[in-house]
Formats: C-alpha cells, structure tokens, sequence
C-alpha cells in the first residue's frame, strides 16, 4: 500500500447531506447501552428495578435485550458500514445477558405458584438451567440478540458448541456447582420443543403462563437462523402457531391483545393495558405486518390522545374510562378534550388503594410500537412529552430518563418511567425506523451480502467517539463517515476502510473549515484522525480519478 498527498480545494467529493447522520440524542442513547455495557461485571447502574429479583418486566434481561435490538436496528438501517463500532457493543451485552445476577431468578420462579397456577396444591421441584423448560421471557431474547449477531456480524461465535454456557454456583448454598452448556442452535432447539409441548401456543414465560409478546423474539431469530443455515424451520412453526393464536383467540383487530394464556386451565387474560399489545405488536409486524397494522386504530383510542396538537399516553384506567365513555355514548358531541377531562376526574376519584404492586413499563413499549409502524406524528409527540416531562439526564455522553415510580401527577398526567423504558425502549424507540424489524426479517444480511461490502474497522465506543455516519454508497464507490468526540478532551482516531476492491483511493477530511486529501493505493485505507467536540470530522474515502 502506498501513500502520497495531494493538493485538494475546501470542499468534499461527496455532498454529505444525502446521508442522514444520528441526532445528538440518538447518539446518547447509544453512548448509554455502552455505559452501562462497559460497566464492570456485578455493578448495574441506573438499571435497578421495582422488583427485587428480577422476575418483573424491567429486569435486566429485557433491558439487555432492547440495547442490543437498538444497536442492531441502527447497525442495520443507519450506519451499516459500521461493523467494528456495533459488533463488540452487541457482544458485551449478550456477556451482560450471561451473568448470573440476569437469570438466577429462574430456579425460585420455576417452582411455580398460585399467582400462576391457581389449581397448584403444592411447589414443584426446582431447577436451576433457565433455558430448558418454560422461561421464554428470557431464553427468548437470548436466542434473537445471539442470531442477531450471527446475521449482522456474519459471526459463528455463539453457534459453536459449549458458547453459551449458565454456571450455577451459589457461594453457600447447594451441593456444588452446575453447569448448563448450549449454543444458538440446541438452544433454538430447546425453545421449539417447548412449543411443542405446550401444542404450538407459544413457551411459557413463567409456569404455566404463555404471553403472546415474549414468543415473537424467537421466531425472528429462527427466521435469521433459516437464512444463515439454508433452511425454513420458521414456515412450519408460523403454521402451527398462528392456528394455536387463533383457537385460543389471543390476538384480534379490534380489541387489545390477550395478555397471556394459561396452559391448564386454558384462561385467556383480559387485558386492562396497551402494554403487551403493543410490544407484541411492535416485533409481530415482521412476520404479521398487515393484522398489526389494520389493528392499530382500536387499540391505540384512549391509550394515545391527540388533543390540539399535545400528545399524550395515558394511564390504564385513564384510558378504560376513556374507551367506555366513548364506546356507550358513540354518537355524543363532547369534545375529545372534555372525554379526556372526564376520564380523568374519574380516575382521580377512584384511584386503587389496593393493587398489584410493580407497573408495566408500558411507555417503552408503547414508543418501540409507534416506531415500528411508522406512526411519526405520535412518535414524536411521545418523545416530546419525554423530554419534557421525564426528566431526560445525560451522564458521560449518554441519554437516559431515570426511574420515577409514581404513575402520575395529582392532574392524572402520565409520570412513571421504569429503567427499562428509560434506560433502553425510548432509545429503541429514537434509533429505529419505520418497518424496522419487517425489513430485517424480509431482507436479512447474508454471508454474501457481508463478503462484498466495504466496512470500518477500529472504531469502538471505549475510544470516547461517537460515530454519526457510516455508510457505503455503491453508486460512487466512497465510504462516508462522521465521527465526534463527547468529552471535549479531544482524542486520536486511528481506524480502517476495509475490502475495498483494489485501486487508488483518495482520502478526505474536513474538520472545520479544513479539508485535506490524500491518495492511497490498496485494498484497505488507513484513517488518523483528530476528534473533538467542538467540530465534527468527516471523512469520505473515493476511488481516485
């Protein structure tokens, strides 16, 4: 490889604003799954949740879980040349996903207990391996984050034997240490026994109960793993359960989602919140697209208001009586504005005093929904009331909302925001596109598709940059990317352009008001640069005329 540098005007061979570059919060919220990613092993900060032992729905598993379906989303959609930045933010968190303090819950819950098994007369014997029966709601989100790498990094890592391992060693209790090994694909292989056996409704996230939601997460992974092994194990399972969906009617278009199904007694629970619906809905429209979609209307009314032009979620029994004043008085000429008022007083005079004692995250879920289905408006609307409602914190470059566990204000306006919505979903949410999922479910990366793409190597969040761009553009042969430092201390950066086809290539930097330009020749280019924060470095490599 040779180099010589060149003379070159203060203007780039590419005009930069064809490629969208991530916003100062989207950055955050990346820059935030690699805090807490990087943080040493046994310490979860900002991630703690209402319920002490990580069995309720803001535990870590699905905080894990929803960074790196972000990071994928973003991978994929915003910066696809940016391999070496995603693949070891993707890796630590999957390590994160493997710690014991995420699925030690598993061997108290899998005794099971009344609150699930009502019919239960005494508890089961327990089991420590938190994948081979039942669990979903965690084997689930790690079968997809390990096919996810596996699709986006074109990576065997976690499909070899003995790569995911579960080592069960209380330091003063039991009679010695337990070891459960799997890999992506005994693991996939656990799961649909387990649909299986409960006749195709799904896997069990605690015992006994089947959510629609938490199964969603395997079958895209199954689906990625169909394109990496040249099968189509995920046709044959979509049959079968969507039969099992409709027998138990689970799912509808015109009234929320059931929130689980209880395999003995065969009980569909009634839902009282969008919350399931909507996270179920927003990864069922990868396979589902137009159920979920047709359906959206119905079960957004009172849960989401538009009321002159201020965009609202409201809360479960906000919304219920919105729906029920609504419903009974279709035809009345009350505004939505005095619909809204009235649902309100009535949950103001009626509040609970008694009641189940955590609360959904259902702001999280709601806005990884809206932005699945493209619904900007809302979206944005969403996202606004966040910013300036929820207390939005930055912390050594990252963007979180941290946990407040009061539902809402004495006015009836939403307030609560779990570690799970704050520390994860609104990302998701911010970092995704429309028909995110769909699109990676209908055109997932193949070994091919990574084989002939250029990419940049050597940039990673631990250098304290964020990258902004990142992108090949065929039609002109040229790497696009963007980089800024958070801190303001200013730090080298030293990264490659790599599987160019062979040639001269011209390299471009402006910082500033300073372009400068050199000449290489080779398959890959060696970049060094100077970042800080005050002055974003952009960076084209073009092939040379």
């Amino acid at each position: 490889m040779t180099s010589t540098s060149t003379p070159g005007s203060n203007t780039l061979p590419v005009d930069l604003s064809k490629y969208p570059k991530l916003s100062h919060e989207q950055a955050g919220h990346l820059r935030h799954f690699y805090n807490l990613s990087a943080a040493i092993d046994g310490d979860w900060p900002h991630m703690g949740s209402q319920e002490p032992a990580q069995e309720f729905l803001d535990a870590y598993r699905y905080q894990l879980a929803t960074m790196a379906y972000a990071a994928g989303v973003t991978h994929y959609h915003r910066m696809p040349a940016m391999r070496g930045l995603f693949k070891p933010l993707i890796r630590r968190l999957i390590h994160k996903m493997l710690r014991r303090e995420v699925w030690g819950y598993w061997y108290l819950t899998s005794q099971s207990g009344i609150r699930l098994d009502p019919d239960l007369k005494e508890l089961r014997k327990p089991w420590a391996d938190p994948v081979v029966r039942e669990n979903i709601m965690y084997s689930g989100h790690l079968l997809l984050m390990t096919s996810l790498y596996g699709m986006l990094f074109d990576d065997d890592e976690f499909e070899k034997p003995g790569s995911l391992v579960f080592r069960w060693d209380p330091l003063f209790w039991g009679m010695g240490s337990e070891e459960f090994s799997y890999d992506n694909r005994s693991l996939q292989g656990a799961i649909i026994a387990e649909m299986e056996r409960n006749n195709w409704v799904g896997v069990c996230c605690e015992p006994n109960l089947v959510f629609v939601a938490c199964n969603q997460f395997p079958i895209i992974a199954m689906r990625y793993n169909d394109v990496r092994d040249g099968t189509n194990v995920v046709e044959d399972i979509l049959g079968k359960y969507t039969a099992a969906l409709e027998k138990h009617n689970m799912i509808s278009r015109n009234d929320l989602y059931k929130d689980w199904v209880s395999v003995k007694q065969g009980h569909a629970a009634i839902p009282k919140n969008i919350g399931f619906t909507a996270w179920a809905a927003a990864f069922m429209n990868t396979w589902n697209s137009e159920f979920v979609k047709s359906g959206f209307t119905n079960h957004a009314v009172g849960f989401i208001t538009n009321i002159d032009g201020e965009i609202e979620l409201q809360h479960p029994m906000i919304a219920g009586a919105y729906r029920a004043i609504t419903t009974q008085s279709p035809n009345q000429s009350k505004s939505q504005s005095q619909i809204l008022h009235q649902a309100r007083e009535y949950y103001t005079q009626n509040k609970p005093t008694t009641h189940f004692p955590y609360k959904e995250p259902t702001f999280g879920y709601v806005a990884k929904w809206l932005s699945e289905l493209g619904k900007t408006t809302e979206l944005s609307g969403l996202l606004a009331y966040a910013d300036n409602h929820l207390h939005p914190t930055w912390e050594n470059g990252g963007l979180y909302y941290p946990r407040n566990d009061a539902a809402t204000d004495h006015q009836g306006r939403w307030t609560h925001m779990d570690p799970f919505s704050g520390n994860a979903a609104i990302g998701y949410a911010r970092l995704n596109v429309e028909n995110g999922q769909k699109k990676m479910w209908d055109s997932p990366w193949t070994r091919e598709v990574l084989g002939e793409r250029p990419w940049v190597d050597g940039i990673e969040y631990s250098m304290g940059v964020d990258a902004l761009r990142g992108v090949w553009d065929d039609e002109v042969d040229a790497m696009v990317v963007t980089l800024r430092e958070w801190a303001g201390r200013g730090v080298g950066v030293d990264f490659k352009v790599k599987n160019l086809s062979f040639g001269r290539w011209a390299v471009y930097q402006r910082h500033g008001g300073t372009v400068t330009r050199d000449v290489v020749e080779g398959r890959e280019v060696q970049v060094k640069a100077k970042a800080d924060a005050s002055e974003e470095v952009d960076v084209v490599v073009i092939k040379a005329n």
